[in-house]
């Protein structure tokens, strides 16, 4: 028998009702059904002809028949009860071909199915371009549409689970992988964009490095997906700069090579108004804080002029309405002090002392936290220090030593100056996909903030402009709830079972939420819109290296030097 056929394995229950929606199957002795088995029953309809219905197992059970007591069992295994076990499977409609929502009757003949007949139980056959997403527990590959991915009927990706256990971050990179080297893109794959920040660790400063621990068997998995066992080919590594440093050091730890160290300017930081991200915790947007933050914003880039011979430094008023040349961020951060405190400024207008106080205590505190990254005159090539998202097809924004204010202040510039080059393109193309771990810091569910704002514009417009969110949290209950309905495509691993009572994760049937509770590393449950339920899908160790003890000695690619790769 050649994988593709068909294997009967029992027929359709008489003891339980049927329906079109979900129906059991009788399990002959000889054969087994498991869960995420893909089954098919042909039934005759009066009238109509035959009916094909699909559907996938999600639950199975085995129990004596005309056992009474609880006793019974024990009777039965010394041969004192004549007891007959009876093993059965619940299966969910997936498929009705044709669309007749008719059940299938008792006795029909049901088969486990593989290839061309699985392919259209899971609807893949309906796909135009099928995205490779990993493999079912029989090894065999599973998709997604990509037109809900790359934003024609749909986009976004969310992913949830506990951290440590549900290998989010890598299951998002193993999708960027695919992607941009499964052939899915075509023509478009040159010049696809993607943006990862690395928010825990150095797991994704290696992307480009082969993975030392891979084996015969990952690679084999690798083969079946119709994926190559090989790292990204063209990666740009991108570190937040050492402090107190003239120089433009990265600061990494165990990779050295091919890192680009990156910072702003003070001219970046006045006229493109990044101010806003340094009071980046949730808050009410209308209080008197948020205000002055609005207001000198308004003000610093209304007068702001650049200074001949002086490119990341600018020229503003001070307290006294004169023109004054700034040169570090020290500067500009005693400048908006002194002119807060003048009543000539006209900055403060009805604000309370007590709420002038409390912006300026702040700024101190985001000055010491995010100073390093803004840099003046002392500035040495800052445009070769500027995050180029077009550069590598992958670029590691590298932000785990960061404080938590710095960290939400790269996101925040970073991903509001794309969406800006994207919306003044006034083209989806290329597409950009960013993605972000620990999405419950950056939009959470109470309050409000600038980076909050960026990332619920880019989940609800993001899809007409190109770009692409590919969010991950431990729990979606404390993100955002709009930034995950848009999400097309939802992915979870292992979960707490309290959190996956809660409705975010509707989509999931009882079974399956008891499921996620147990899922292990490399298993995910994943959703889309085409099927009425998720499928758990496995995906393969990384052909790249997650630590540096993964890599090669001495290897890696020097990705900068290869500008435009």
């Amino acid at each position: 028998m050649t994988e593709d056929q068909s294997i009967p394995v029992g027929m359709i229950l008489g003891t339980e009702d049927s329906s079109p929606l979900d129906w059991w199957v009788a399990v002959a002795e000889e054969h087994y059904l498991q869960m995420d088995d893909v089954v098919l029953v042909r039934t005759d309809v009066p009238g109509r002809g035959e009916l094909a219905i699909s559907g996938v197992v999600d639950m199975v059970r085995a129990r004596h028949e005309a056992s009474r007591y609880e006793s019974d069992v024990f009777l039965a295994q010394e041969g004192v009860l004549p007891l007959q076990v009876a093993r059965s499977a619940h299966v969910v409609t997936t498929r009705l071909e044709p669309e007749l929502w008719v059940p299938p009757r008792p006795g029909d003949c049901v088969a486990r199915v593989r290839g061309v007949e699985r392919d259209q139980a899971l609807h893949f056959d309906s796909m135009e371009q099928r995205l490779v997403a990993g493999l079912s527990r029989d090894e065999q590959p599973i998709f997604v549409d990509l037109s809900f991915v790359d934003g024609r009927r749909g986009a976004h990706v969310n992913i949830s689970g506990i951290s440590g256990v549900a290998t989010k971050t890598t299951y998002a990179t193993f999708l960027l992988y695919a992607l941009f080297h499964s052939g899915v893109l075509g023509t478009r794959a040159a010049n696809t964009k993607a943006l990862v920040f690395n928010v825990k660790g150095e797991d994704l400063l290696f992307l480009d490095q082969p993975n030392a621990r891979l084996e015969d068997k990952d690679r084999a998995r690798y083969a079946s997906l119709g994926l190559p066992h090989e790292p990204f080919q063209s990666v740009g590594i991108w570190a937040p700069v050492k402090r107190d440093t003239v120089e433009a050091i990265p600061d990494t730890g165990s990779r050295q090579e091919g890192v680009k160290g990156y910072f702003w300017t003070v001219r970046d930081f006045v006229k493109e108004g990044m101010l806003r991200f340094l009071f980046t915790e949730a808050g009410d947007e209308r209080s008197q804080v948020a205000d002055i933050v609005s207001r000198v914003e308004s003000a610093l880039q209304r007068e702001a002029q650049d200074v001949e011979g002086s490119p990341a430094s600018v020229s503003v008023l001070d307290e006294n309405l004169n023109r004054t040349h700034v040169k570090s961020f020290k500067e500009l951060c005693a400048l908006i002090e002194r002119r807060l405190e003048s009543s000539d400024s006209g900055l403060v207008a009805y604000s309370s002392r007590g709420t002038v106080s409390a912006f300026l205590r702040r700024l101190d505190g985001a000055r010491a936290q995010v100073g390093h990254l803004i840099r003046g005159t002392e500035a040495s090539d800052p445009a070769d220090h500027r995050i180029d998202w077009q550069r590598n097809q992958v670029s590691v924004i590298d932000i785990h030593n960061l404080h938590d204010r710095a960290k939400r202040f790269v996101v925040g510039v970073v991903v509001k100056r794309l969406f800006e080059e994207k919306e003044a393109s006034g083209s989806a193309e290329p597409l950009i996909f960013i993605v972000l771990d620990e999405l419950n810091k950056y939009a959470p569910r109470d309050g409000w903030s600038p980076m909050k704002e960026v990332l619920l514009d880019i989940s609800e417009r993001g899809r007409s402009m190109g770009i692409i969110l590919i969010g991950a949290q431990q729990t979606a209950s404390e993100v955002e709830r709009r930034i995950v309905s848009n999400a097309a495509i939802r992915i979870v691993g292992r979960l707490d079972p309290a959190e996956a009572l809660r409705p975010e994760y509707g989509f999931l049937s009882e079974t399956a939420r008891r499921r996620a509770a147990l899922l292990k590393p490399g298993t995910m449950l994943l959703q889309q819109p085409q099927l009425p339920m998720p499928l758990e899908l496995l995906f393969p160790f990384p052909a790249w290296a997650t630590r540096s003890s993964e890599a090669p000695r001495g290897g890696g690619r020097t990705a900068f030097a290869r500008k435009g790769s």
